[in-house]
């Protein structure tokens, strides 16, 4: 039972807390496979967007028996982490008032070898649609150079999540290492509209080229989560066409329109899991791309200022987050 469904949660549309609950029970048959067996970390809002969230991890004490969790080990003890592997988890979540559920990279047992690597291209402004467009079919473009498939969903927020499906023969930190170096190497053929500097005071109004999700314990935004944002907007997978067109644009999908488009299209990340890879060979390919010169390019165009045009700067493109 939904608690107290007349709670609004998004004031300008109108929202509720019923209405949250009702949306992610008529998506639970799509979302559940996708975040099954992964950790979760809820993103709480008990007075709605315009007041104070939190984010919580632990579901340790005063949640019910039911539950699924799983203990996490973590400096100086553990986090007992939720997981929503029904429709029932689901609801109770949106009971918490959870907007955004973020799940972690791999799942359990195997919390230690992701079964997807993720970008998160994140950019410093919204008033570039095409840069943004332009940077994420770049991703893909190089991931496919070197041998891999990759998916797409939007963020709900201000740019796009690119995913690799991976057969869960590698560890975090070799998982983690590809993305960052991949990462890299597209910063370098576009140090003017790229970086991987996280502070955006030192972005210089440039996107940001996001791989810490692929970390141990770092999480993204679960597909079909709700965000956050005016609107309700969602993180729904879309297709590279619709990426190349401009059909499908970071707030594109919401809450109250996403219904429609399921009954449309379907789930577009349904196949995602057929497509997992090894990353050993397309780690192989990135030591060969890369010389020493482009490797100290790479990390440099990271920190480097836009105004600075030394080295390669060609060929890139951007991300949004």
């Amino acid at each position: 039972m939904i608690t107290h469904p007349e709670k609004v949660l998004f004031p300008d549309e109108g929202i509720t807390k019923g209405e949250l609950a009702a949306y992610y029970e008529s998506v639970a048959a799509v979302m559940v496979p996708h975040i099954r067996g992964r950790p979760v970390t809820l993103e709480r809002y008990p007075a709605g967007i315009g007041g104070k969230g939190f984010w919580q991890k632990d579901v340790s004490k005063g949640f019910p028996e039911w539950l699924e969790r799983v203990e996490v080990p973590k400096k100086d003890g553990t986090v007992h982490h939720p997981l929503i592997n029904d429709t029932r988890s689901l609801l109770w979540m949106a009971n918490q008032n959870t907007i955004t559920p973020h799940v972690w990279v791999s799942r359990v047992p195997a919390l230690t070898c992701p079964d997807v690597c993720v970008f998160d291209l994140d950019p410093s402004r919204d008033d570039e649609p095409d840069v943004l467009r332009a940077v994420a079919l770049a991703l893909r473009d190089l991931l496919d150079e070197l041998g891999l498939p990759s998916w797409v969903k939007t963020s709900g927020s201000k740019g796009f999540h690119i995913a690799v499906p991976l057969d869960g023969s590698s560890k975090t930190g070799d998982v983690a290492r590809f993305a960052h170096t991949t990462g890299a190497l597209l910063v370098a053929r576009n140090p003017q509209r790229l970086t991987q500097e996280f502070s955006k005071a030192d972005r210089g109004g440039r996107i940001l080229v996001d791989t810490g999700r692929n970390g141990y314990s770092a999480t993204f935004a679960a597909v079909y989560a709700v965000r956050a944002r005016p609107g309700a907007p969602v993180s729904a997978p879309c297709t590279w066409a619709e990426v190349e067109s401009g059909a499908a644009t970071p707030r594109a999908f919401a809450l109250r329109t996403l219904a429609a488009r399921i009954a449309d299209v379907g789930d577009l990340w349904k196949e995602i899991e057929r497509e997992a890879r090894s990353l050993r060979a397309p780690l192989q390919s990135l030591e060969r791309l890369l010389t020493d010169e482009d490797w100290a390019e790479a990390h440099a165009a990271s920190t480097r200022r836009p105004t600075s045009r030394k080295g390669r700067g060609s060929g890139g493109k951007k991300n949004a987050g």
